[in-house]
């Protein structure tokens, strides 16, 4: 008469009657020796039903043990075999054995969950959850070689610190990143491990902590994957995964301009311990036939790599001569064969337009034009301003005190020459040269050293045996801009010569040159852009035939002039001088001979030399003569022999002759 039923609120007995359970009338309705019969049953069986449910965890956890150990019997059947044909493959691979006992070890202890896993949530589980997957047994194979093949070699364009180190991707899920050791991505230091890495300096050092990570990687000989917050200590409490580093063993090659290999060498402490072999590379090659003729193969082979049309030997000529101008000398040839390549495209493109097959000379030609037409915008514009007299620049006539110099200016990627007026005045002082572009803070410090030598030169051939007694003045007229470079020390030397001599010079001509204390002509940059600039001037105002450039003769070798330029100096229309000495400028600029001084230091009669030296006498006497109070006044006699100085001083004008009857020192 009492059954076991299950409620909400777990097993229980009750009395029931006819197989339904006893209302609560019902049994109240029973006779009392029948109630008390059905409770001590109900409690009697309660307390048999607690002994049994207390045992039922005991039963439960043996039943899970021996299920466990039955699946473990099965998953060893099913995967065993697997795995030993796998140990059979890598049987020189300890640690791959070591990994794959591992895994058939994780298989058998967690191979239930596998088994009731939901194959449609495989991609969830592998990314996004906790729960055991496939993916356990998974490998992130870094970076893998070929067996049997070279050492790496890994050029990293972009080497920020995640690119060199490697990174941990994350995705992110319901407003949270998540990751797992898939996500592991390699470095470029990973990728090139055991051989060789390429990096560009200049990009290494301008990305955030890669120059840190690179050398931090090199010096501890181990590549360690983590964050650049994390690196430089801002990752905070986030926690993440830290893969184990790895060994490294590599090159390192860094590829970039001189001047940041000696910043390095001078800035970083660490720069020479890391990078210990430095290999400096020539910008250009000896002109040979045998290079030349390499340089046509290479041509050649550029052209096919690159599906361009062949080139005929006039395109490949006339690249030679581009790439000599490259080199700035006419015995070499540029090794920069960036620049090359493009003018080889765009000479393709020209050939392309004629609808030619080859590219030829011509086509060279015009691709180099419209490289040049593209940049010289400003070139035209200064070239205007002086055809409209603007810019003041004299090409023919004589003048005293003025001389044209030429300068450079260089846009990077295109440089033309333009001249310049160079005045110089002279008078009365005590030997002062005032630089006029230094005074105004425009003369950078290689200028002035240039003006300072030619003041040292002009004192050692006139100062010999009397102090100089004159004041003078150069400038660069029209200049507006800082002006840098020793180039038209030559060119000022003339000009301050010619004031002070008042030997008018040839505007006809232009000069470019340094010099040294000894008045020797010295070699100077950028001689094609400065003769083809002024050629440009003087061609557009009409050749006379007496035009021309003065310019080192140490310069000769580096001319590889425009076809214009060189067919106009072939016809007699414009001419180039060569100088050795600034007397070899003054005898082209003023006509006269330079002179040679005697042993009593006279200078021959009716030179340029003597002019100079008679007028510096003058101011030496005048000077003497102011000196005690007295007003010189100076007469000229001319002679056959030269120019002879007569000075008679007196009382402000009086022209007496000095108290008593001696003559002025």
């Amino acid at each position: 008469g009492v059954a076991l039923i299950r409620t909400p609120q777990g097993f229980s007995f009750t009395p029931v009657r006819d197989k339904e359970p006893m209302r609560q009338e019902d049994f109240d309705a029973l006779p009392e020796s029948e109630r008390q019969r059905l409770t001590d049953a109900i409690r009697e069986l309660g307390e048999r039903l607690l002994a049994l449910m207390q045992t039922l965890p005991r039963l439960r956890r043996e039943m899970q043990v021996r299920i466990r150990d039955a699946s473990r019997d099965t998953m060893a059947l099913a995967a065993g075999h697997l795995i030993d044909e796998l140990k059979a493959s890598f049987a020189q691979h300890p640690a791959v054995l070591g990994f794959l006992q591992e895994v058939l070890h994780d298989i058998i202890e967690t191979g239930e969950q596998l088994h009731t896993q939901a194959a449609e949530d495989e991609e969830d589980a592998r990314e996004l959850t906790g729960t055991l997957s496939l993916t356990r047994y998974q490998v992130n194979l870094l970076v893998g070689h070929e067996p049997g093949g070279h050492a790496p070699v890994v050029e990293c364009e972009n080497p920020t610190f995640p690119a060199l180190v490697g990174r941990v991707d994350h995705v992110a899920h319901l407003g949270t990143l998540l990751t797992n050791f898939t996500m592991i991505r390699a470095g470029a230091l990973h990728r090139a491990n055991g051989g060789f890495l390429l990096l560009d300096a200049v990009q290494v050092l301008s990305h955030a902590g890669a120059w840190d990570g690179l050398k931090r990687a090199l010096k501890g000989g181990q590549v360690r994957i983590e964050s650049l917050h994390e690196s430089v200590g801002l990752a905070g409490s986030t926690s993440m995964l830290e893969p184990q580093p790895v060994p490294l063993s590599l090159k390192v090659v860094l590829v970039g301009e001189r001047e940041h290999y000696y910043l390095l060498q001078a800035l970083d402490p660490e720069f020479e311990q890391l990078f210990r072999v430095g290999a400096d590379y020539e910008d250009h090659a000896p002109r040979t036939p045998q290079a030349v003729a390499s340089f046509a193969r290479f041509v050649g082979a550029m052209a096919r790599e690159q599906q361009l049309r062949p080139c005929e030997p006039s395109a490949v000529a006339r690249l030679v001569e581009h790439a000599a101008r490259i080199a700035g000398r006419a015995d070499r040839l540029s090794t920069r064969t960036q620049l090359l390549d493009q003018v080889l495209h765009e000479a393709d493109t020209e050939a392309r337009r004629a609808g030619h097959a080859r590219i030829v000379g011509e086509h060279v030609q015009r691709a180099l034009a419209a490289r040049e037409q593209r940049c010289d915008r400003i070139r035209d514009r200064l070239h205007d301003e002086m055809l409209e007299q603007t810019l003041l620049i004299a090409t023919d006539g004589m003048q005293v005190g003025q001389v044209n110099g030429l300068a450079v200016v260089d846009l990077g990627e295109y440089r033309f020459g333009r001249p310049l007026r160079i005045t110089a005045t002279a008078r009365l002082g005590e030997d002062k040269l005032i630089d006029i572009e230094r005074e105004s803070a425009l003369g950078q410090p290689l200028h002035s050293k240039g003006v300072l030598i030619l003041s040292a030169c002009l004192g050692a051939r006139y100062a010999v045996n009397a102090p100089l007694s004159f004041a003078a003045s150069l400038v660069f007229e029209q200049s507006y801009g800082p002006v840098e470079g020793d180039s038209a020390s030559l060119a000022e030397l003339c000009a301050l010569l010619s004031a002070l001599g008042r030997v008018p010079v040839r505007q006809s001509l232009a000069v470019t040159g340094s010099i040294n204390q000894f008045g020797v002509v010295q070699a100077v940059g950028g001689v094609n852009e400065k003769v083809e600039g002024f050629f440009d001037l003087c061609s557009a105002r009409g050749l006379t035939g007496s035009q021309g450039v003065l310019l080192p003769a140490s310069n000769v070798p580096h001319l590889m002039l425009r076809q214009d330029v060189v067919a106009a100096v072939a016809a007699g229309r414009f001419h180039i001088y060569p100088v050795a000495d600034v007397d070899d400028a003054r005898v082209l600029l003023s006509g006269l001979p330079a002179g040679r001084a005697d042993a009593a230091g006279t200078w021959d009669a009716g030179s340029f030399n003597q002019a100079v030296a008679t007028r510096l006498e003058q101011l030496s006497l005048a000077r003497q003569t102011y000196g005690i109070g007295q007003r010189p006044r100076i007469r000229k006699a001319r002679r056959r022999t030269g120019v002879q100085v007569h000075i008679s001083s007196g009382e402000a004008g009086a022209g007496n002759e000095p108290a008593g009857g001696g003559k002025p020192p």
